[in-house]
């Protein structure tokens, strides 16, 4: 997978993951996220998983805008 399509799974996975109430939820969502956006563009969905998993776990601490634990 290119430097271009992880931050663009990365990108993503911050922005969907503010709906979701905590850290756990989210970092499962991007996880997930992460692994079919990595598929699709033809990357490997663990590396995906993995990038989405982080993204969506730290965005509260990255200060994501509309991240915040319910």
């Amino acid at each position: 997978m290119s430097f271009k399509p992880m931050i663009f799974v990365a990108t993503a996975e911050m922005a969907l993951s503010g709906c979701l109430a905590n850290d756990t939820q989210r970092g499962v969502a991007g996880a997930a996220g992460g692994a079919v956006i990595s598929g699709i563009t033809g990357g490997s969905p663990l590396t995906g998983a993995v990038v989405g998993g982080a993204a969506g776990y730290f965005c509260r601490d990255l200060n994501v805008p509309g991240c915040r634990n319910n």
